[in-house]
């Protein structure tokens, strides 16, 4: 029973729908339809009375009223309260004529009721239907084509008659604002859905401007110190000179497999002509960092307090990353020859430091601060984890990178 009231509930809506639909497309043909039909409603109406009793002697002063009162309709549109108006007193002066009051009589007035429920707020329904219908009431009382009837039943007639289009005017004005809402957040979702596309496509897009910074800068930075230190030493000691190039060699290759690596992040998951993409760098790959550090005649001591603890692999990128930039940093820029990498696990954060014994002046690129692309990139990995970033001059010379960034809980 449930299951076919469903059916008949959402075949009604089908219905109703196609109406509106229809009635939006041709406003004016279904507006012509409707007067046509209220005015045979109204003129079939007029003519019936009750067994034994005459019609009123007012034949055309009735068929001009009742003309009037269904013509006005076709302004309830632009002027719905007119309508109502001129309606209202029309069927006023037609039931204090002698007519007798039916539903067919009032059909003019309950639809110019029914479209002012739909089209204006509820204070304007509530006033001018309260209104109009003490008028219909009050002229139901005073005519003579009533007498027959009790008291009650020539109130609560018309009281009963007049109500039903308000409330199926109310309904209809909250179902048409309910599916206007319901549009409205539809749309708004999909804006939602659009702008959280384009910033997760600025998010990737500025992760992969990262990596290819970190990834660039790092390796051509070696590149560049190892080919300079092979041209200051070609002449005076061509067997370390022979060993720089090759270990140059080695830093150009891998800074091709990173950087195809980083490049193949831009391909799609089924191009089948994708190679297979490498795992991201961590702390595990530290000491091959050093090495080619090495190569270009920087030394560095890493040093481990602490008991080592996993990181994600968010954060083991971020802290390799990090590492990688300040040495690129001191390479380029500290005129030092050593740097000191410290790695202290407290508590729930991992602290590194990276300091050099280079003058007590900041790298071009953190002066001034914020301004440069590696320290802007270091800062924006460390937040995008939860993390922080510090860095500046050593009071006693050199310069200093740290960081903390935050552990996985311990189970």
């Amino acid at each position: 029973m449930s299951s076919s009231l469903e059916r008949y509930q959402d075949r009604l809506e089908r219905y109703s729908d196609r109406v509106e639909s229809y009635a939006d497309r041709h406003p004016r043909l279904v507006d012509l339809a409707v007067l046509l039909a209220l005015m045979g409603c109204a003129f079939f109406g007029s003519s019936l009375t009750l067994p034994g009793v005459a019609p009123p002697d007012h034949g055309e002063t009735g068929t001009v009223l009742l003309g009037v009162s269904c013509l006005a309709l076709l302004r309830y549109r632009s002027h719905p309260r007119t309508a109502v108006v001129v309606s209202a007193v029309c069927t006023v002066i037609v039931v204090v004529l002698g007519y007798l009051l039916t539903p067919l009589l009032l059909a003019p007035v309950m639809a110019a009721l029914y479209w002012l429920a739909t089209i204006t707020d509820p204070r304007t329904t509530r006033v001018f239907g309260v209104t109009t219908t003490v008028a219909v009431m009050a002229a139901a009382v005073l005519s003579d084509s009533m007498r027959e009837f009790s008291l009650l039943i020539r109130t609560i007639g018309p009281f009963f008659w007049l109500m039903l289009p308000l409330a199926a005017g109310n309904m209809t004005r909250l179902r048409r604002a309910y599916l206007q809402a319901v549009q409205a957040r539809a749309e708004h979702a999909e804006r939602t859905r659009e702008e959280e596309a384009r910033l997760r496509v600025t998010e990737e897009r500025m992760r992969i401007a990262r990596e290819l910074h970190d990834v660039v800068a790092h390796h051509l930075a070696l590149a560049n110190a190892q080919a300079g230190t092979a041209a200051h030493l070609v002449l005076t000691r061509p067997e370390q000179t022979k060993k720089i190039l090759t270990d140059l060699t080695g830093t150009t290759s891998s800074a091709l497999r990173e950087l195809k690596a980083t490049l193949g992040l831009l391909r799609q998951n089924d191009d089948p002509a994708a190679d297979p993409l490498e795992p991201a760098p961590g702390l595990a790959r530290l000491p091959e960092l050093v090495a080619s550090c090495e190569s270009a005649g920087l030394t560095v001591t890493v040093t481990t307090e602490g008991e080592p603890r996993p990181l994600s692999p968010g954060a083991d990128l971020t802290a390799f990353r990090i590492v990688q930039e300040a040495l690129t940093n001191v390479t380029k820029h500290a005129g030092s020859q050593s740097a000191r990498v410290r790695l202290v696990y407290s508590g729930s954060r991992l602290v590194i430091t990276v300091s050099d014994d280079g003058p007590a002046t900041a790298p071009p690129s953190a002066t001034p601060p914020g301004r440069g692309f590696g320290v802007l990139g270091m800062r924006e990995r460390a937040h995008s984890i939860g993390g922080e970033l510090r860095l500046g001059p050593r009071p006693e010379g050199g310069f200093e990178v740290t960081t903390a960034l935050p552990l996985i809980p311990e189970a």
